[in-house]
């Protein structure tokens, strides 16, 4: 399939920034901003993810600086009214870790971070141990297929499941990420065949039939 990215080994980040139960609070923030980074795995033993500490879980105590009484008011949740008082990553820390493997598909971490969402997952191994990070943005890479690579796969890969196959009547033209097939299929019933299987191709933005155009001419 051309070296398509496929899993989420393929796109994963390996040199991941970490931390451990008992980092400070200050020490977290200091990690945060060196690495560029919005969130930290929490590992503790050899390597084993315990949780993730994000911004969003350093939140509340900045929230607390100016008017405490009014900002716990806001602040309604009582996980939120803990983390304003926390001083460890290990108190701070969303837990247990949502966590990915690397041979899980692009689509199920999607589907993965849309349900807990999360805009990153730690990436384990089969004893739990951090292997890496993904997030949101590298599983849009696949996004940035050339049109020709794609053009390439749905002709040879996907034509060769459809019975009968691609004929000369039928021309495949992608345009930034959309595929098109140009001309009129034989069998009308594959056309939401070859539809399902081009929306499978990684990078694919958009599948369009043009039975009008036509492709005596290229």
């Amino acid at each position: 399939m051309y070296g398509t990215a496929r899993i989420v080994g393929d796109v994963m980040t390996r040199a991941v920034a970490a931390t451990s139960r008992r980092a400070p609070y200050k020490e977290i923030v200091r990690l945060l901003q060196d690495r560029r980074v919005s969130a930290l795995p929490v590992i503790e033993g050899e390597g084993r993810v315990v949780g993730v500490v994000s911004e969003a879980d350093l939140l509340p105590k900045e929230e607390l600086r100016d008017e405490p009484e009014e900002a716990y008011l806001r602040l309604r949740r009582p996980v939120d009214v803990a983390k304003a008082g926390a001083l460890t990553a290990g108190d701070l820390m969303s837990s247990p870790a949502i966590t990915v493997r690397a041979d899980c598909t692009l689509a199920e971490a999607a589907g993965v971070m849309a349900r807990e969402r999360v805009k990153r997952l730690p990436v384990v191994d089969d004893a739990g141990l951090l292997a890496g990070i993904v997030s949101r943005g590298d599983l849009l890479k696949v996004f940035l297929r050339d049109d020709e690579e794609i053009a390439r796969e749905v002709r040879q890969d996907i034509g060769s499941y459809l019975v009968p196959p691609l004929s000369s009547e039928v021309r495949v033209e992608v345009h930034d990420g959309v595929v098109t097939f140009a001309g009129r299929f034989r069998d009308t019933s594959l056309v939401p065949v070859a539809a399902r299987l081009v929306r499978a191709i990684e990078g694919v933005v958009d599948v369009e039939f043009d039975p009008t155009r036509d492709t005596a001419t290229r």
